[in-house]
């Protein structure tokens, strides 16, 4: 009895399908890689615009247009002009200009016989490059005075817009909207739409033809009409995209779902689990469902760059992300727009978009493979 019992115990377990399918999608290197490219951007996105030394909503007025570069902001031939250019507003002449790599110091002059005011300091510090700004005026002589600035050390790896925003923190930032937008998006059109479409399908008859004609006036309504709509009752509010976007994505997902679904309940092995008496829940949770997984997987693969593009036009209409957020379709139409004299401003975003999109789609390509049940 012992014996057998000890056989027993050595017998292999069965593997459910996700422990198949997960370990056949660590044997697809390419699949692999592009899982920690997506964690790898997700975490970026997250993380990037919370330790970014610059918020993506701030801008310097003085460095409109900078190029990338590794080196720190200001450059030694910028120092001089920077300060010229702040105390012109404060109505004073600037007799001499002393700039070294992290300190300056100027002697200036009041235009009047009026002594100086120490707050005229403040011009010097709205100019986003100097700090612990201090003022000594003469005392034999109250409408002269000798400033002292630290020179702060401004990097833009990846330029400014043109608006003097740090490009670097708008990428992490409209990567982490589009992401959301596409992920969201995409889990609400798959829920809807797997279980709408399989159950249409399953059932089938007058339910099935019902069903569809349901999707079928879905179709018809414009969708930009269809966001236009919910701005007018509810405001410009970015869940909006969420809504709007993953209340149209599902029908596509749903005749999908449904046309394999026809297919598979004439499978032998749908017809035995009928006679068996399972019931239609279970067919569908144990049967059809992990049956077109792999289906699934690709569509939806090609449905979050669908939707990222749905959010870039949204975005362009008015109707999607606002001023000061912003998306990775927002940066490739303001790059589009300064591409002949500052193409890094497209180059970056598209970069992301086009590293994102190429991981996406070699991870489907593996989870195909590792969800079809036809090569297990």
């Amino acid at each position: 009895m012992n014996s057998q019992t000890d056989t027993l115990d050595l017998a292999p377990r069965s593997r459910s399908l996700l422990d198949t399918a997960f370990l056949r999608l660590k044997r697809n290197r390419a699949a692999m890689a592009s899982v920690w490219v997506v964690i790898a951007m997700s975490f970026a996105a997250i993380v990037g615009p919370w330790i970014s030394p610059h918020p993506y909503n701030e801008v310097y007025n003085n460095f409109v247009g900078a190029k990338p570069s590794l080196t720190a902001y200001p450059k030694d031939d910028q120092v001089v002009p920077i300060a010229e250019r702040a105390l012109k507003r404060a109505r004073v002449n600037v007799e001499t200009i002393n700039a070294s790599r992290d300190k300056v110091e100027i002697s200036i002059i009041n235009r009047t016989d009026e002594p100086l005011d120490p707050r005229i300091t403040r011009y010097l510090v709205r100019s986003d490059v100097f700090a612990d700004v201090e003022m000594s005026i003469d005392e034999d002589d109250a409408t002269r005075a000798r400033m002292t600035a630290d020179v702060k050390k401004l990097y833009f790896l990846m330029g400014t817009d043109q608006n003097g925003r740090d490009l670097l923190t708008r990428i992490l930032i409209s990567l982490r909207i589009s992401l959301m937008v596409a992920g969201l998006a995409t889990g609400v059109a798959l829920l809807i739409g797997v279980t709408y479409g399989s159950l249409a399908g399953f059932v089938g008859g007058q339910l099935d033809n019902v069903m569809m004609r349901f999707v079928d006036l879905l179709y018809s309504l414009p969708f930009v009409f269809f966001v236009i709509l919910l701005v007018v009752f509810f405001g410009n509010n970015i869940v909006l995209i969420f809504v709007a976007i993953g209340a149209i994505e599902w029908l596509d997902m749903a005749r999908i779902v449904r046309g394999q679904t026809l297919q598979l309940k004439q499978k032998e092995f749908v017809q035995a689990a009928q006679a068996l008496g399972v019931s239609k829940f279970n067919i569908i949770k144990r049967h059809i469902v992990p049956n077109i997984a792999g289906t699934v997987a690709i569509y939806m693969t090609l449905l979050i760059p669908k939707v990222i593009l749905l959010e870039s036009f949204l975005s362009f209409l008015g109707l999607g992300v606002q001023e000061p957020l912003t998306s990775l379709g927002v940066l490739i139409a303001e790059g589009a727009r300064y591409m002949r004299n500052d193409p890094y401003m497209l180059i970056f975003p598209a970069l992301t978009m086009s590293i994102l999109l190429f991981a996406l789609n070699f991870l489907g390509d593996g989870l195909r493979d590792a969800l079809d049940p036809k090569d297990r």
